[in-house]
Order: C-alpha cells, then sequence, then structure tokens
C-alpha cells in the first residue's frame, strides 16, 4: 500500500449549499463540503469566516441546506468560488428560483430535489477564522419528482454529487448496490 500524509480525505464529502439570508432580506448561498449528519436530527459544518457566517449571525442561526446534483453542479461550484462581498447579484446569476422556507427564515433553493431547514444550536471551537456549527433539522423538504412509490424520498433519483478532495471533482452517486441492516444477515 502507498502511503499519504493526513489529508481530508474521508469520502463521500457531500456538497452543501447553505442557504442565508443577509440583513437586507436578500438570498445568499455558499458551497460547503465538510458536513455530515452529527445526531439523529442535527447537522455538523465546519464554516469558515463567510458572507454566509455574518448572515447566520444576523439571522438567528437559521439556514437551509441542499445536496448540489449534477443538475445544478455548475452553479454549486460557483456559490463556492464567488462571495457575495464582491458579487451581490451572485444568486441571480446562478438562475436559481428562491422561495422562503416553511420553518425557519431562509431562502430555499427550489433547482434541488432535497432542501433541510436547519437552526444552529452551538457553535464549536470559534474563533476569527470561522467555527464548527452543530443545527437541528427543524425540516426537510423533497420536490414530489423525487419521492418514491413508497412516498419516500429516492435518493438514487436525485443525481446527487459528492465532492472529490483528492482530484478537486465532482462525482455523481451510483445505483444501490444493498440492503443496510439486511445483506449482512447473510453471514
Amino acid at each position: 500500500m502507498k502511503s499519504f500524509e493526513a489529508k481530508p480525505w474521508v469520502v463521500p464529502q457531500p456538497v452543501l449549499i447553505i442557504g442565508t439570508y443577509n440583513k437586507k432580506g436578500e438570498a445568499n448561498a455558499m458551497n460547503a463540503a465538510w458536513g455530515g449528519q452529527w445526531d439523529m436530527k442535527e447537522i455538523m459544518i465546519s464554516m469558515g469566516a463567510h458572507a454566509t457566517t455574518e448572515n447566520l449571525e444576523a439571522n438567528n442561526g437559521e439556514f437551509t441546506v441542499a445536496f448540489a446534483t449534477s443538475k445544478t453542479l455548475v452553479a454549486a461550484d460557483y456559490v463556492g468560488i464567488v462571495s457575495a462581498k464582491k458579487e451581490p447579484r451572485k444568486i441571480e446569476k446562478t438562475g436559481w428560483k428562491v422561495e422562503k422556507a416553511q420553518k425557519v427564515n431562509a431562502p430555499v433553493f427550489t433547482d434541488f430535489p432535497m432542501t433541510l431547514e436547519c437552526r444552529i444550536n452551538r457553535k464549536i471551537e470559534e474563533s476569527e477564522t470561522g467555527y464548527y456549527l452543530v443545527a437541528e433539522i427543524v425540516n426537510i423538504l423533497v420536490d414530489e419528482h423525487y419521492l418514491a412509490s413508497d412516498g419516500q424520498p429516492d435518493i438514487e433519483k436525485m443525481g446527487l454529487i459528492t465532492y472529490d478532495p483528492v482530484h478537486h471533482s465532482y462525482i455523481e452517486l451510483g445505483k444501490k448496490v444493498g440492503q443496510a441492516f439486511n445483506d449482512g444477515k447473510k453471514l
């Protein structure tokens, strides 16, 4: 086996689009890769110092998290490389449709198949360069086009992408290959 020094290579890494309102009530979005499930009804995201961080402070820690797809890839990457501090028309340039979330004061970008409505519970290791946020999932919105026959979200249909930190690229998640909490019973 080839050995590598420690790097942020835990994979797959979701491509998360964080939606907030600024002080003027305008929608903003940023791309975040370092996040995941924290507890049954909580998520964790590593946040740097961004316009989004300022928006979270001004907006009682309420935000949305959408999961990027192969269809939203170009605009999802764009909101990760362009700051709203430098480009006030950032969301307009993405072409995304925006609605107000149902349960939190944050934007929902309806071009994404699934969005979490969230509220910060706590910040960990806060410094001038950012913090880790732990947030409660208040509500989950799923476009009805992405529901399975059982009425639950169909992850396979969504075309979700993952960030490849090794080659700095995006990979579309593939097909179902097994059944959790069942296949291991064969042993």
